[in-house]
């Protein structure tokens, strides 16, 4: 029931991860994709080569999408070897531990470049094409931690709360040229980056997720390919919960 062939999709932080798993979705189902990554080539390299058994086109890129000038390359490159961008999956992010005393502004801006910045960036400059193509799809990827908080992580949680008021703004905003904006809300994960996390405070976290049990990653990267998709056509401003029964709200 998902066709995404003839499709372009830019996924940011593929090389592993929700992203990793959410081109794999993607590419099974036909879509061709620019890969970002920032650190590691060789899992950005990987990623590329799983998703062409499909029979699709893949491109790898690398970039911080912090940076404007590099989030400006990405596009431009995506643009060279595809003529176009059809769907924007702003996945990247980071999660990182610190007390409010404690917190440097440092640890402050990094988190709120990558995770909030990056996202404006590239969605300005992403929305540019799709308001020319008249169609886009942009889907955002927030947190549990955006719509309650979280302790010790309070940067990393008033983060993604932006990326959820951006997404609903956005909706409204780009509907007039056929371009939906929706946001995954993912609970706990288990990634590389919570790995040790999920480990340390395994009682604790699970006994507040009503199914017992932190996410796979592929259990993400489903409800995003349903946005992606045409099952999701009048779909627009929605924050989809992926938690487990975690967090419950509307």
């Amino acid at each position: 029931m998902i066709n995404l062939k003839s499709k372009v999709a830019l996924i940011t932080g593929a090389s592993r991860g929700i992203g990793k798993e959410t081109a794999l979705l993607f590419a099974s189902v036909g879509c061709d994709l620019v890969i970002n990554y920032n650190k590691s080539k060789s899992s950005a390299e990987e990623t590329s080569n799983q998703v062409r058994k499909y029979g699709i086109k893949a491109e790898i890129f690398k970039a911080d999408i912090g940076s404007y000038s590099e989030v400006l390359r990405l596009v431009d490159f995506g643009m060279d070897k595809f003529k176009k961008i059809d769907i924007l999956v702003n996945n990247a992010g980071i999660w990182e531990y610190s007390r409010i005393d404690e917190l440097t502004p440092d640890k402050l801006e990094k988190t709120m470049r990558i995770n909030l910045s990056g996202v404006f960036y590239l969605t300005q400059k992403v929305s540019r094409v799709m308001i020319k193509q008249k169609y886009g799809n942009i889907i955002n990827v927030s947190s549990t931690a955006g719509q309650r908080g979280e302790p010790f992580h309070s940067h990393y949680a008033a983060s993604k709360g932006a990326v959820i008021s951006l997404t609903k703004s956005l909706a409204v905003e780009l509907a007039p040229y056929n371009i939906r904006v929706n946001c995954v809300a993912p609970g706990w994960v288990d990634t590389d980056m919570s790995h040790q996390a999920l480990l340390d405070e395994k009682e604790e976290i699970l006994g507040k997720i009503p199914l017992g049990r932190a996410a796979k990653p592929e259990e993400i990267a489903g409800p995003i390919l349903f946005l992606a998709s045409d099952l999701s056509s009048f779909v627009n401003g929605e924050i989809l919960n992926v938690n487990g029964g975690a967090v419950l709200c509307g």
